[in-house]
């Protein structure tokens, strides 16, 4: 991370200048995505820009310049701070103006993107994690990938506290989604994971997976499912640009199927492989 994308231009990371009232700093008025480079080279590129043009869209901001000079300038970036397996984070806030709620009449936009290496998490991927239940007490916007994080980084923590590696969200009776994350059943003979709603958001990987159990004739409903459904499962599975096809071996300590990674699972896991091959 010794270069950053500030705005139009690539600087040195100790040239940019984020002013103090900054609306993604003192509101979390802005939106973000993370992408994942393998190889080099980054993946779903295209689709995290269409999710975040249509976040910047239901927040009503712009960005300062299209959106194609946008992805030339992180593959400028990804070209002269390159990562082999990592991450570019970016996002993007309404800029700076006096502490008002209501939108600013003249704020500029201010864009910010970097690259950073991240190991994928290989252990975890083949022998699975741990994930703890809790409430899901963030707002009812979550399709939006705003920079509002702080429901999602107290479950995390909590999922922490309790030695599981995510935490899985429930509004009453109805699992939701992970933290960080999306959230899959396998229960009689096919998968369910909740609709793509106002109430998770619609994830990159998830999509992807969702496209590759077709191609492996796994059948998957977009369907709420209860927590005794999740307590019952055969295999449960999270997915996201960090975490890939992630096994979930257990809830709060209870084993999910016998214990261990399932067989769908596995083969999920092998078509991911394949393709970033």
């Amino acid at each position: 991370m010794t270069l950053i994308l500030w705005n139009d231009r690539i600087v040195k990371r100790e040239e940019v200048q984020i002013d103090i009232e900054d609306r993604g700093y003192q509101f979390g008025d802005g939106v973000y995505e993370v992408i994942r480079v393998y190889h080099g080279k980054p993946f779903q590129l295209d689709e995290h820009l269409e999710r975040l043009e249509r976040s910047l869209n239901e927040i009503r901001l712009a960005l300062p310049y299209p959106m194609e000079d946008f992805k030339h300038l992180l593959q400028q970036l990804l070209d002269k701070d390159p990562v082999t397996d990592g991450i570019i984070y970016l996002q993007v806030t309404r800029g700076n103006a006096l502490r008002s709620h209501a939108f600013p009449s003249e704020a500029k936009s201010v864009v910010t993107a970097y690259t950073r290496e991240m190991p994928r998490p290989t252990k975890s991927l083949a022998e699975g994690i741990g994930a703890h239940l809790t409430n899901d007490i963030r707002w009812l916007r979550c399709d939006i990938k705003s920079l509002n994080l702080l429901g999602n980084v107290l479950a995390k923590q909590e999922a922490l506290d309790n030695d599981c590696g995510e935490a899985l969200f429930h509004r009453g009776d109805i699992v939701t989604e992970g933290s960080s994350s999306n959230v899959f059943i396998k229960k009689d003979g096919a998968w369910l994971t909740h609709p793509a709603n106002h109430l998770i958001l619609n994830g990159i990987t998830r999509r992807f997976v969702m496209r590759l159990m077709a191609d492996l004739e796994m059948p998957v409903k977009e369907e709420a499912f209860k927590i005794a459904d999740l307590l019952n499962a055969d295999e449960v599975i999270i997915t996201s640009t960090t975490q890939e096809v992630m096994p979930v071996v257990s809830i709060d300590g209870e084993p999910v199927g016998n214990g261990e990674v399932g067989e769908w699972t596995r083969s999920l896991q092998n078509a991911f492989e394949r393709h970033i091959s």
